[in-house]
């Protein structure tokens, strides 16, 4: 079934290619019909703009041709538009009959699961790579953002016809990873008496967790390591250090619901000659260079203010040249689009990356950066700032315990992610209107009892096609109806702007309409058959509230 909004595009095509041959204009000049929803009340359900594109092209006045435009269009068989006004300096304004809120419940109860689901993306392969948190501790509550940000988005992808992967980039080549490994192997030596062999370095962490680490190598490898030199015995300790802390990382985010299809080393670049395949195919394009011992990007020939360094003069790749080898191998693997998703904090470094992906011979747009802004954690309106077990930070895992992964993955989703976030832990716990995802969440569980309940007195339901929509004539089911045809249109829009807050905002303003319908209107106990309206009214939002809640890997409880 096509979506009403497209039914409605190709008629005023059709409807502007008749009024351009009587003009002589050629239908391949027009401009393509857009349709968007009016900002007010009263000013009907759809609105184009397609004549005031046009006006200019037919040499008319834009209301003018807009009144043809609507004159035309009531001469041709219309089965969902009532009627069209003239509006403003050209709008067009349609008002739609009853008979499109039948056909949105047909389609609701066909498609089932799948209500809402496009095909925009046409199987394209496209990456999404999220959290990717240096393996040098827990993750914190901005990665936790991150990681149902990139979740939910790969699952609208999905929904939307790509063909989607997820990936985590284990960062496990830096100074970072250097600076835990020594973290840890001074925090040995201090658990054996002998700090003084190993002081702690000054760029060290300081967490519990890293205290830990030590006391579980003691454990496991006793005092060997106080007769090796401590260069000698660094690679244990990093590398101990480094997969332990992963292994912890895997499973907060198994808990969280997130799972990857792939997990990228960044040592891998340098083993296969990632880099150095990157830089000949930056050489080959005219955009590396040497100069003075380094090689280097010409990063002014895309706006830059100064060429960037991709090799020092020492031979040492910069964390730019593995980043750029690292997108290259992404497209050598055949993605179509990537997504990055990133902290706010890198928003200067994607020009530079977008750069660098036209430069390996890629369009830019093939480059997308979804940035995640912090977020600001309140108990009771009080700020929460440290942590139990890293000493810097709240971690992802404390937060699941104290409020569950629903809540957390529904909170974490509520804005933009370039914007800033409160989350208050005192509010996600409560079981109360006010915090929305427990407002959310009962509006399916209670659609649930309702149908237990009917189930319990023999109420049959009739099948959607065959029902009169007309007997749902109050303004509260009205509103529902509505809300409910435009599901596909939020997901489509949510995965064309890469915004996943979209959906969040559609299932709070779904359950706001159910729930007014709910508190005017009785549903059990009502005459047939507005009984079994309503029930399938209800049932309808509840299968589409479950489709929604699931693109955000937030459960749809059928009890509460």
């Amino acid at each position: 079934m096509k979506e009403l909004s497209q039914v409605l595009a190709e008629q005023i095509t059709e409807a502007l290619c008749r009024l351009a041959g009587e003009k002589g204009v050629s239908p391949e000049d027009l401009p393509r019909v857009a349709l968007e929803r009016p900002k007010r009340e009263g000013q009907g359900d759809w609105a184009t703009n397609a004549a005031m594109q046009a006006a200019k092209l037919f040499g008319e006045k834009p209301r003018d041709l807009a009144q043809r435009l609507v004159d035309t269009l009531a001469e041709e068989e219309n089965s969902y538009v009532e009627r069209a006004e003239v509006a403003g300096p050209g709008f067009v304004n349609f008002f739609l009959n009853r008979r499109w809120q039948k056909d949105v419940l047909v389609e609701i109860f066909e498609k089932n699961e799948n209500y809402g689901r496009n095909q925009r993306g046409m199987g394209k392969r496209v990456q999404v790579e999220f959290v990717s948190a240096n393996p040098t501790g827990p993750l914190h509550v901005g990665h936790g953002r991150g990681a149902a940000v990139g979740d939910a988005m790969a699952a609208i992808l999905e929904f939307s016809g790509w063909t989607v992967e997820r990936e985590y980039y284990i960062n496990d080549a830096g100074l970072q990873v250097d600076n835990l490994g020594r973290s840890a192997q001074s925090r040995y030596f201090e658990l054996l008496g002998r700090g003084d062999l190993a002081p702690f370095p000054e760029d060290g962490y300081h967490g519990e967790y890293v205290k830990e680490l030590a006391a579980r190598i003691v454990e496991e490898e006793g005092a060997r390591f106080l007769s090796v030199p401590l260069d000698e015995s660094l690679a244990f300790f990093r590398e101990y250090a480094c997969r332990v802390i992963l292994d912890s990382i895997r499973a907060c985010l198994e808990e969280f619901g997130v799972r990857f299809d792939v997990w990228f080393s960044e040592k891998s670049l340098y083993t296969n000659d990632a880099v150095p395949r990157m830089i000949e195919r930056l050489r080959e394009r005219g955009f590396a260079y040497d100069a003075d011992g380094a090689v280097w990007f010409r990063a002014t020939a895309f706006g830059d203010e100064k060429d960037r360094v991709l090799i020092r003069s020492n031979g040492a790749p910069t964390y730019f040249a593995s980043d750029v080898a690292y997108h290259k191998d992404k497209y050598d693997r055949g993605f179509d689009l990537v997504i990055n998703v990133w902290g706010a904090d890198h928003h200067g470094y994607i020009p530079r990356m977008r750069a660098a992906v036209e430069a390996l011979g890629r369009d830019p747009n093939d480059l997308q950066v979804l940035l995640i802004q912090m977020v600001n954690l309140l108990s009771g309106g009080e700020q929460v700032t440290m942590s139990k077990r890293s000493g810097q930070f709240v971690t992802l895992s404390e937060i699941l315990e104290e409020v569950g992964v629903d809540a957390t993955r529904y909170f974490f989703l509520m804005r933009r992610s370039d914007s800033h976030l409160d989350f208050d832990l005192q509010l996600a716990r409560s079981a109360r209107a006010e915090n929305p995802v427990y407002y959310v969440q009962y509006a399916h569980a209670r659609i649930c009892s309702i149908f237990r309940e009917a189930e319990s007195r023999g109420v049959v339901l009739p099948r959607p096609e065959e029902f009169d929509v007309n007997i749902l004539a109050t303004p509260e089911e009205d509103q529902v109806l509505r809300k409910l045809a435009l599901f596909p249109e939020e997901v489509d829009k949510a995965a064309r702007e890469f915004a996943p807050h979209r959906i969040v905002y559609y299932i709070h303003d779904l359950a706001t309409a159910f729930h007014a319908f709910y508190n005017a209107h009785r549903i059990l106990g009502e005459e047939s058959p507005l009984q079994e309206g309503r029930l399938l009214l209800g049932q309808a939002v509840r299968l589409v509230l479950a489709n929604a809640l699931r693109l955000l890997g937030v459960s749809a409880p059928e009890k509460m």
